[in-house]
């Protein structure tokens, strides 16, 4: 197959070099968490959490098609990142990806503890007193993140504190959550 010439060989490599200099000062600019709306309205990608203590995760957005993984926890924090329908792509802390109807989610944020283990604090301090140690795996319920702070108030296994964004899965960097 041949690739048609371009009259002016020299005129495309500079438009994209501009393009690509503006796209990516553009997403620099832009909050870690931004993102365009699914069909739904809501922005994509988003956190919420697992309403049932049983969710199919399929393979596509429907029925039809096969059940590749069942989780088997009420709440556990998943990620929407595209919506079909009344489908909704979702991933999980580990990455796994796959589809699961809309009424198995629910709006409700929730984390997962990562790592070995972290401890919960009394004030969004690393200097604060511990409150509790948290083990890793541990699904808590994100109360809220202050914009850009580096700890967000959870409740986890009846202890109220502050965690690390780095130590959960659930937050986007520099989130707002209320």
């Amino acid at each position: 197959m041949r690739v048609p010439e371009t009259p002016h060989p020299m005129i495309r490599p500079k438009i994209l070099v501009r393009a690509l200099a503006v796209a990516f000062a553009t997403l620099a600019a832009a909050p870690a968490f931004a993102a365009d709306p699914g069909e739904s309205g809501q922005r994509l990608p988003r956190f919420v959490s697992l309403r049932a203590t049983q969710v199919n995760l399929r393979s596509g957005p429907g029925v039809r098609y096969p059940i590749e993984w069942v989780y088997l926890q009420r709440d556990l924090p998943v990620e929407v990142i595209q919506e079909f329908d009344h489908w909704r792509k979702i991933r999980d802390w580990e990455g796994t990806e796959g589809w699961v109807h809309r009424s198995m989610l629910t709006g409700a944020r929730a984390i997962r503890v990562i790592g070995p283990m972290t401890p919960l604090r009394a004030q969004p301090q690393a200097e604060s007193p511990v409150v509790a140690q948290l083990e890793g795996g541990v699904v808590g319920r994100l109360i809220s993140c202050p914009e850009n702070s580096a700890f967000c108030r959870i409740e986890a296994g009846g202890y109220s504190g502050w965690l690390p964004r780095a130590a959960f899965w659930g937050a986007y960097r520099g989130e707002s959550v209320k």
